[in-house]
Protein backbone atom coordinates (compact mmCIF):
# COMPACT_ATOMS: atom_id res chain seq x y z
CA UNK A 1 0.00 0.00 0.00
CA UNK A 2 1.25 3.64 -0.74
CA UNK A 3 2.25 5.82 2.10
CA UNK A 4 1.58 9.38 1.14
CA UNK A 5 3.84 11.95 3.10
CA UNK A 6 2.93 15.55 1.89
CA UNK A 7 2.71 14.90 -1.99
CA UNK A 8 4.99 12.23 -2.19
CA UNK A 9 5.55 8.34 -2.95
CA UNK A 10 7.72 6.81 -0.61
CA UNK A 11 9.88 4.40 -1.31
CA UNK A 12 8.25 1.84 1.70
CA UNK A 13 5.69 0.68 -1.00
CA UNK A 14 5.88 -2.48 -2.58
CA UNK A 15 4.78 -4.85 -5.46
CA UNK A 16 2.68 -7.72 -4.71
CA UNK A 17 5.50 -9.98 -5.37
CA UNK A 18 7.49 -8.05 -2.20
CA UNK A 19 9.87 -6.01 -4.57
CA UNK A 20 9.85 -2.27 -3.86
CA UNK A 21 8.58 -0.10 -6.59
CA UNK A 22 10.91 3.06 -7.19
CA UNK A 23 9.66 6.32 -6.21
CA UNK A 24 7.28 8.07 -8.70
CA UNK A 25 7.44 11.51 -9.14
CA UNK A 26 5.64 13.89 -6.77
CA UNK A 27 2.51 14.76 -9.60
CA UNK A 28 1.97 14.36 -12.66
CA UNK A 29 2.29 17.92 -13.76
CA UNK A 30 4.25 20.73 -12.65
CA UNK A 31 3.02 23.94 -13.30
CA UNK A 32 5.20 26.75 -15.11
CA UNK A 33 2.12 29.41 -15.89
CA UNK A 34 -1.27 29.08 -14.77
CA UNK A 35 -2.43 27.56 -18.58
CA UNK A 36 1.07 26.19 -19.25
CA UNK A 37 2.11 22.75 -17.55
CA UNK A 38 5.67 20.04 -17.52
CA UNK A 39 4.27 16.78 -17.94
CA UNK A 40 6.24 14.51 -15.68
CA UNK A 41 6.82 10.99 -16.45
CA UNK A 42 4.31 9.75 -14.15
CA UNK A 43 2.10 10.52 -17.31
CA UNK A 44 3.42 7.70 -19.32
CA UNK A 45 1.41 5.02 -20.16
CA UNK A 46 2.38 1.21 -21.14
CA UNK A 47 2.86 1.67 -25.07
CA UNK A 48 5.41 4.55 -25.61
CA UNK A 49 7.19 6.10 -22.86
CA UNK A 50 7.43 9.41 -24.49
CA UNK A 51 3.48 9.01 -24.99
CA UNK A 52 0.92 10.00 -22.04
CA UNK A 53 -1.73 7.62 -20.88
CA UNK A 54 -5.27 9.36 -21.74
CA UNK A 55 -6.16 9.60 -18.01
CA UNK A 56 -3.82 12.15 -16.58
CA UNK A 57 -4.66 14.99 -19.50
CA UNK A 58 -8.14 14.72 -19.23
CA UNK A 59 -8.45 15.41 -15.91
CA UNK A 60 -5.74 18.30 -16.21
CA UNK A 61 -8.57 19.99 -18.88
CA UNK A 62 -11.40 18.86 -16.06
CA UNK A 63 -8.99 20.69 -13.56
CA UNK A 64 -9.46 23.91 -15.98
CA UNK A 65 -12.76 23.89 -16.66
CA UNK A 66 -13.01 23.76 -12.68
CA UNK A 67 -11.09 26.49 -12.55
CA UNK A 68 -13.20 28.41 -15.02
CA UNK A 69 -16.41 27.66 -13.46
CA UNK A 70 -19.92 28.06 -13.66
CA UNK A 71 -23.00 29.30 -12.34
CA UNK A 72 -23.04 29.41 -8.60
CA UNK A 73 -23.69 26.38 -6.98
CA UNK A 74 -23.05 24.97 -9.93
CA UNK A 75 -20.94 21.80 -10.35
CA UNK A 76 -19.41 19.62 -13.47
CA UNK A 77 -22.05 17.16 -14.32
CA UNK A 78 -20.92 15.88 -17.65
CA UNK A 79 -17.85 15.92 -20.02
CA UNK A 80 -17.26 14.66 -22.79
CA UNK A 81 -13.68 14.64 -23.68
CA UNK A 82 -12.43 14.36 -27.99
CA UNK A 83 -9.00 12.86 -28.11
CA UNK A 84 -6.87 14.59 -31.72
CA UNK A 85 -3.70 12.00 -31.53
CA UNK A 86 -1.28 11.10 -28.57
CA UNK A 87 -0.29 13.20 -26.08
CA UNK A 88 3.26 13.42 -25.50
CA UNK A 89 5.25 14.00 -22.40
CA UNK A 90 6.22 17.34 -23.08
CA UNK A 91 4.74 20.83 -22.23
CA UNK A 92 1.44 21.43 -23.09
CA UNK A 93 -0.75 24.32 -22.80
CA UNK A 94 -4.37 24.89 -22.22
CA UNK A 95 -6.75 27.53 -23.13
CA UNK A 96 -10.54 27.72 -21.93
CA UNK A 97 -13.80 28.74 -23.16
CA UNK A 98 -17.60 29.43 -22.60
CA UNK A 99 -19.68 27.64 -24.90
CA UNK A 100 -22.80 28.99 -23.19
CA UNK A 101 -23.02 30.82 -20.52
CA UNK A 102 -26.26 30.24 -18.23
CA UNK A 103 -27.77 31.07 -14.51
CA UNK A 104 -28.53 27.14 -13.72
CA UNK A 105 -26.57 25.33 -17.10
CA UNK A 106 -23.39 26.29 -18.34
CA UNK A 107 -21.35 25.21 -21.18
CA UNK A 108 -17.61 25.16 -20.99
CA UNK A 109 -14.90 23.96 -23.43
CA UNK A 110 -11.30 23.44 -22.78
CA UNK A 111 -8.64 22.61 -25.70
CA UNK A 112 -4.66 20.48 -24.75
CA UNK A 113 -1.98 21.51 -27.65
CA UNK A 114 1.38 20.03 -27.42
CA UNK A 115 4.50 20.81 -29.63
CA UNK A 116 2.18 23.36 -31.81
CA UNK A 117 -0.97 21.06 -32.38
CA UNK A 118 -4.66 20.31 -30.89
CA UNK A 119 -4.31 17.02 -28.70
CA UNK A 120 -7.24 17.33 -26.56
CA UNK A 121 -10.70 19.22 -26.41
CA UNK A 122 -13.45 18.54 -23.59
CA UNK A 123 -17.00 20.37 -23.35
CA UNK A 124 -18.51 20.59 -19.94
CA UNK A 125 -21.82 20.94 -18.26
CA UNK A 126 -22.18 23.01 -15.51
CA UNK A 127 -25.34 22.11 -13.76
CA UNK A 128 -26.49 23.87 -10.65
CA UNK A 129 -27.24 21.51 -7.69
CA UNK A 130 -29.65 22.69 -5.16
CA UNK A 131 -29.93 20.15 -2.10
CA UNK A 132 -33.59 18.92 -1.35
CA UNK A 133 -34.65 19.82 -5.27
CA UNK A 134 -35.41 15.90 -6.15
CA UNK A 135 -35.69 12.63 -3.83
CA UNK A 136 -32.63 10.66 -4.58
CA UNK A 137 -33.42 7.24 -6.80
CA UNK A 138 -30.65 4.75 -6.61
CA UNK A 139 -29.78 1.84 -8.81
CA UNK A 140 -29.41 -1.27 -8.79
CA UNK A 141 -25.69 -1.69 -8.73
CA UNK A 142 -24.13 -3.03 -5.39
CA UNK A 143 -20.73 -1.76 -4.37
CA UNK A 144 -18.21 -4.11 -4.19
CA UNK A 145 -15.71 -4.37 -0.84
CA UNK A 146 -12.49 -2.92 -0.77
CA UNK A 147 -10.20 -6.08 -1.50
CA UNK A 148 -7.06 -6.22 0.92
CA UNK A 149 -4.41 -7.09 -1.90
CA UNK A 150 -3.23 -4.80 -4.43
CA UNK A 151 -2.38 -5.42 -7.60
CA UNK A 152 0.81 -4.68 -9.39
CA UNK A 153 -0.12 -2.80 -12.68
CA UNK A 154 1.34 -4.75 -15.69
CA UNK A 155 -0.38 -6.54 -18.77
CA UNK A 156 0.88 -9.83 -20.00
CA UNK A 157 4.02 -9.25 -21.56
CA UNK A 158 4.99 -5.91 -21.19
CA UNK A 159 6.79 -4.07 -18.18
CA UNK A 160 5.16 -1.83 -15.32
CA UNK A 161 4.45 1.57 -16.31
CA UNK A 162 4.41 4.82 -14.69
CA UNK A 163 0.84 5.65 -14.95
CA UNK A 164 0.49 2.48 -13.68
CA UNK A 165 2.32 2.92 -10.48
CA UNK A 166 0.94 6.03 -9.93
CA UNK A 167 -1.96 4.75 -8.89
CA UNK A 168 -3.27 2.09 -6.52
CA UNK A 169 -5.14 -0.71 -7.69
CA UNK A 170 -7.41 -3.82 -5.87
CA UNK A 171 -9.72 -5.29 -8.26
CA UNK A 172 -13.00 -6.91 -6.42
CA UNK A 173 -13.23 -8.66 -10.30
CA UNK A 174 -10.78 -9.45 -13.26
CA UNK A 175 -7.27 -7.66 -13.36
CA UNK A 176 -4.67 -6.55 -15.58
CA UNK A 177 -3.71 -10.52 -16.55
CA UNK A 178 -7.52 -11.06 -17.07
CA UNK A 179 -9.68 -10.84 -20.37
CA UNK A 180 -13.50 -9.83 -19.93
CA UNK A 181 -15.32 -7.46 -17.70
CA UNK A 182 -13.22 -6.16 -14.62
CA UNK A 183 -14.18 -4.26 -11.17
CA UNK A 184 -11.83 -2.63 -9.79
CA UNK A 185 -11.10 -0.10 -6.69
CA UNK A 186 -8.69 2.79 -7.17
CA UNK A 187 -6.64 5.52 -5.23
CA UNK A 188 -4.29 8.19 -6.95
CA UNK A 189 -1.04 8.27 -4.98
CA UNK A 190 0.25 12.04 -5.84
CA UNK A 191 -1.67 15.09 -7.01
CA UNK A 192 -2.79 15.83 -10.43
CA UNK A 193 -0.54 19.25 -10.36
CA UNK A 194 2.27 19.95 -8.21
CA UNK A 195 1.04 21.66 -5.31
CA UNK A 196 -3.05 21.27 -6.16
CA UNK A 197 -5.42 18.95 -4.14
CA UNK A 198 -7.38 16.38 -6.22
CA UNK A 199 -11.02 17.17 -6.84
CA UNK A 200 -13.65 14.32 -7.15
CA UNK A 201 -14.03 14.96 -11.21
CA UNK A 202 -9.74 14.97 -11.19
CA UNK A 203 -10.04 11.25 -9.51
CA UNK A 204 -12.82 9.97 -11.80
CA UNK A 205 -10.82 11.13 -14.96
CA UNK A 206 -7.42 9.79 -13.90
CA UNK A 207 -8.83 6.77 -13.48
CA UNK A 208 -11.63 5.85 -15.81
CA UNK A 209 -9.75 6.04 -19.17
CA UNK A 210 -8.15 2.85 -18.01
CA UNK A 211 -11.79 1.37 -18.10
CA UNK A 212 -10.98 -0.33 -21.49
CA UNK A 213 -7.36 -1.48 -20.76
CA UNK A 214 -8.71 -3.45 -17.67
CA UNK A 215 -11.51 -4.89 -19.55
CA UNK A 216 -10.13 -5.82 -22.94
CA UNK A 217 -11.53 -8.58 -24.74
CA UNK A 218 -8.73 -9.55 -26.99
CA UNK A 219 -5.07 -9.96 -26.30
CA UNK A 220 -3.51 -6.99 -26.20
CA UNK A 221 -0.41 -9.11 -28.05
CA UNK A 222 -2.19 -9.17 -31.30
CA UNK A 223 -4.78 -6.62 -31.46
CA UNK A 224 -4.67 -2.61 -30.58
CA UNK A 225 -7.68 -0.49 -28.91
CA UNK A 226 -7.41 2.72 -29.64
CA UNK A 227 -9.58 5.47 -27.78
CA UNK A 228 -11.02 8.12 -30.00
CA UNK A 229 -13.77 9.48 -27.05
CA UNK A 230 -14.88 9.54 -23.46
CA UNK A 231 -18.20 10.36 -22.49
CA UNK A 232 -18.97 10.74 -18.46
CA UNK A 233 -22.16 11.54 -16.68
CA UNK A 234 -22.26 11.97 -12.87
CA UNK A 235 -25.26 12.59 -10.44
CA UNK A 236 -22.72 13.44 -7.68
CA UNK A 237 -18.91 13.14 -7.74
CA UNK A 238 -16.81 11.41 -4.69
CA UNK A 239 -16.12 13.37 -1.52
CA UNK A 240 -13.42 10.13 -0.45
CA UNK A 241 -9.93 9.15 -2.15
CA UNK A 242 -11.00 5.15 -3.24
CA UNK A 243 -13.08 5.59 -6.01
CA UNK A 244 -13.90 2.49 -8.21
CA UNK A 245 -15.34 1.66 -11.64
CA UNK A 246 -17.15 -1.71 -13.30
CA UNK A 247 -16.25 -1.77 -16.90
CA UNK A 248 -17.32 -4.23 -19.77
CA UNK A 249 -15.77 -3.96 -23.32
CA UNK A 250 -17.89 -5.23 -26.40
CA UNK A 251 -16.56 -5.29 -30.01
CA UNK A 252 -18.68 -5.17 -33.25
CA UNK A 253 -17.32 -7.42 -36.73
CA UNK A 254 -16.32 -4.43 -37.87
CA UNK A 255 -13.58 -3.05 -35.62
CA UNK A 256 -15.39 -0.53 -33.63
CA UNK A 257 -15.75 -0.78 -29.48
CA UNK A 258 -17.39 0.76 -26.62
CA UNK A 259 -16.65 0.42 -22.93
CA UNK A 260 -19.39 0.89 -20.44
CA UNK A 261 -18.19 1.45 -17.30
CA UNK A 262 -20.26 2.34 -13.94
CA UNK A 263 -18.86 4.90 -11.87
CA UNK A 264 -18.70 4.22 -8.01
CA UNK A 265 -17.90 4.86 -4.09
CA UNK A 266 -18.74 3.75 -0.98
CA UNK A 267 -21.74 5.33 -0.74
CA UNK A 268 -22.85 3.18 -4.30
CA UNK A 269 -22.56 4.09 -7.92
CA UNK A 270 -22.80 7.74 -9.12
CA UNK A 271 -22.32 7.80 -12.51
CA UNK A 272 -21.12 6.39 -15.85
CA UNK A 273 -18.78 6.18 -18.46
CA UNK A 274 -18.63 5.53 -22.38
CA UNK A 275 -15.56 5.18 -24.48
CA UNK A 276 -15.74 4.43 -28.15
CA UNK A 277 -12.81 2.73 -29.76
CA UNK A 278 -10.95 1.89 -32.61
CA UNK A 279 -10.20 -2.18 -32.96
CA UNK A 280 -7.62 -3.44 -35.22
CA UNK A 281 -5.37 -6.04 -35.68
CA UNK A 282 -1.35 -5.03 -34.80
Amino acid sequence: MAILTGLSLETSVHRPDGHEIPPTLEAFYDPQTPDVFHANAATAGPWDVTLQHGGPPVALLARALEAQGGPAGSRIAHIACDFFGPVPVSQVSIQADVLRAGSRIHLSEATMRARGRVVLRATAWHLVADAGRSPPVNGSFVVPPLPPQAAEARFPGMARFPYGDALEWRFAQGGFGELGPAIVWTRCRIPLVRGSALTGVQRVLIMVDSANGISAVLPFAAWTFVPIALVVSAQRLPEAEWVGMAAETTVGADGIGVTDTVLFDADGAFGRAIQTLYVAPR
